[in-house]
Parts: structure tokens; sequence; C-alpha cells
């Protein structure tokens, strides 16, 4: 993507772990990789169609009085910041420098760099207990007024027979796509925690659940731990997956399988 450069903005703040950093507070240098598309704002010259740096610039200054006792931390806040605040940035490079970091040995400055974007998710919603439909969409609000979330788009929902363990109601079913800062990890903590929210308890292996959050696709990611696995191991058979996904996003591509969520409809029988 194109880009816009800040470099070593200064700034007067009080962030570090001694107690007289805190009070007396120092120097910081500040800077910024800021990715998006500039073609628009540049073949029409509109300042509306870009990043006002002038306005970043301000932005990064005023973060920046929030004390903390680590730039790790300072640098997290900053970049998230940016991400919320600017929704035409898609990613932000950020170091955050100490020129007078107490090391009692001559150092030019302690820098700490990170690089945060936005991430696509996809992720599937069941239920079929209780007030399945109510269960669904309190999901959605969770998601929805997340700050680290953007852009949530819902499907329609749609009953399917249950799979596996067939001895209970019909299900309820959706999909969600959106935005996020989570981490893949950070995001299955958010759909635990909000499974958690409508009471959900795990007794029967696929039995009857409030509700049931999978994350499905995280940007083309292919992960594979004792906690996550992405693209779900299941979801290229499930025909409760994919429908409600290709309403949203037919053409995402399973970065294992290489073929879309619409090709890998066509070949998945409805359960009855």
């Amino acid at each position: 993507m194109d880009k816009i450069t800040i470099r070593n903005l200064t700034v007067f703040a009080n962030h570090g772990v001694l107690p007289e950093e805190r009070v007396l507070g120092q120097k910081f240098l500040v800077s910024a990789v800021l990715y998006l598309d500039t073609r628009a704002a540049g073949m029409q010259d509109d300042l509306n169609r870009t990043v006002d740096y002038a306005r970043v610039c301000s932005f990064l200054c005023a973060q920046m009085q929030q004390p903390f006792q680590l730039i790790e931390a300072a640098a997290e806040h900053l970049a998230a910041g940016v991400l919320r605040n600017f929704p035409l940035v898609h990613r932000v490079d950020l170091e955050l420098a100490k020129p007078w970091a107490p090391v009692q040995l001559p150092v030019e400055s302690i820098s700490v760099q990170i690089s945060r974007s936005w991430h696509r998710a996809a992720i599937s919603m069941g239920s079929n207990m209780g007030d399945c439909r109510g269960h669904l969409d309190a999901a959605v609000e969770v998601l929805s007024s997340d700050e680290m979330c953007r852009g949530c788009r819902v499907s329609s929902y749609l009953v399917t027979k249950p799979v596996g363990y067939t001895d209970q109601p019909d299900f309820l079913n959706g999909a969600m796509v959106l935005e996020t800062l989570y981490t893949p990890h950070e995001l299955l903590d958010k759909l635990q925690q909000t499974e958690q929210s409508r009471h959900r308890e795990r007794l029967i292996h696929w039995g009857p659940r409030t509700l049931d959050l999978d994350l499905i696709f995280y940007d083309d990611e292919i992960i594979s731990d004792e906690r996550l696995q992405v693209p779900h191991p299941e979801a290229a058979n499930r025909f409760f997956v994919l429908k409600p996904l290709s309403e949203l996003e037919s053409c995402w591509m399973h970065p294992v399988l290489h073929r879309t969520v619409a090709q890998l409809l066509a070949r998945t029988e409805e359960p009855r």
C-alpha cells in the first residue's frame, strides 16, 4: 500500500518505571508509517480522501499524555488509537524512542518498534437452546460494539439439522465477517467469553448449546496449535457454515484447499 511517514515527532511525557520518570517527565520521539491508498487523493488533489498528517501528529501528542510504565504499552496504545481513529489507515508501523533512557551508560536512545493492522475474520454462529435468535443477536452486538472490531457484517439466519449428535433440536445458524485488531488467539478468547456470557456449557461433544462461535478464517493464515486451528478443520464440509458465509464472502479462498467458499458450498449437501 501507499505510505505516509512521520519521523521523530518530539513529545514531552511522563512514561517510565522509575518514580522520577513519571514525576519529572522526559523527551520521546514518535515515528509512524501509515499504510493506506492515496490514489484518489492524488488524482483529485483532495485532502478528504487521505489522512491529514497534521491531525495524526496532534493525536499522537495528545495520546502520549496518558502515562505508562513501559514504552511497549505506550506504543500499543498509540498504534491502536491511530487505527481506530483514522479509518483509511489499514496498517501502522510505529517506533517510540526514549533518548534519555536511564541505563547509566552512553546510548543515543532506546526504542520499541511495532507493526499493527486490521485483519479480516470470518465467524460462524449457532444456537439450539433457549432464545436462539436472541443468543445470536447478542453475539453480534458484543462484537459490533467492541472497539477492537469494526465493519461487522451479518448473514441472514437459517435453520439446519444437527450434525454428529443428532438427538437434539435443530440449530439456528449464521455468519459474521468483520475487521479486527485482535490476534487470532485474542479473538478466540473474545468468542469464548461471549459464549460464556450466554451460559454456554460443554457437556456433550457436538451437543446442544446456547451459543457456539467458531473462528473459520483469519485473513489467509494457517494456524494449528493446542488451542486453535484456522481455517476451522470442519468448515469446508459444513453446510451450516458455508451457506451463511457465502452470503457475505462467497469468494473468500480457503488457504489450504485453495477453493472459494462458493466452490466448497457447491459440493456440500444440506443435512436432512
